[in-house]
């Protein structure tokens, strides 16, 4: 049985920002993953990930037993890639259990970006995110560049792998 036959998989809904941005926030604070340093309000959420302008899509897994949202993913636009491929970021739950979350969120988020004509799909990762590095090479992303010596708030410097996913 896979996450996808027990949890249910959609697209992301105004109501759902403040959760979303709980669930991020936590691991912004255990930190030692996401590159993103500073916390989200659910407005500012929901417009740098969730249902801005920048946004391709963004989908949600939320257990049906109990209705709390374990994880999403968003596929945005950045200046930074050209045009054609999504930016994309996993997100879910600090005290979850490894259930494939990631991978039924990218079978969807993939099919989206397939049928909307995208060519590919970027994801840049902090070197030291292994497990953010093993799901996306589970995904099938490929390693594409790395972006050298990135500083974090605490002037710590950081690789980033960027991979991509040819559709």
């Amino acid at each position: 049985m896979t996450a996808a036959d027990v949890l249910g998989i959609r697209h992301v809904a105004e109501g759902d920002a403040a959760e979303l941005a709980e669930l991020l926030n936590a691991i912004i604070a255990q930190g030692g993953t996401t590159a993103l340093e500073q916390p989200f309000t659910p407005e500012g959420l929901a417009q740098a990930h969730l249902t801005g302008p920048s946004v391709y899509c963004c989908f949600v897994a939320v257990d049906p037993k109990t209705g709390r949202i374990e994880g999403f993913q968003t596929l945005g636009h950045s200046s930074s890639l050209t045009e054609g491929i999504g930016d994309i970021a996993t997100f879910t739950r600090i005290d979850g259990k490894q259930r494939g979350i990631g991978t039924a969120l990218f079978a969807i988020t993939r099919a989206w970006a397939r049928d909307r004509g995208l060519t590919a799909i970027n994801a840049t990762i902090r070197v030291d995110n292994e497990g953010g590095l093993a799901f996306y090479d589970k995904q099938g992303f490929i390693d594409h560049d790395v972006s050298k010596a990135v500083p974090l708030q605490t002037g710590t410097l950081i690789d980033r792998v960027h991979k991509r996913y040819a559709l």
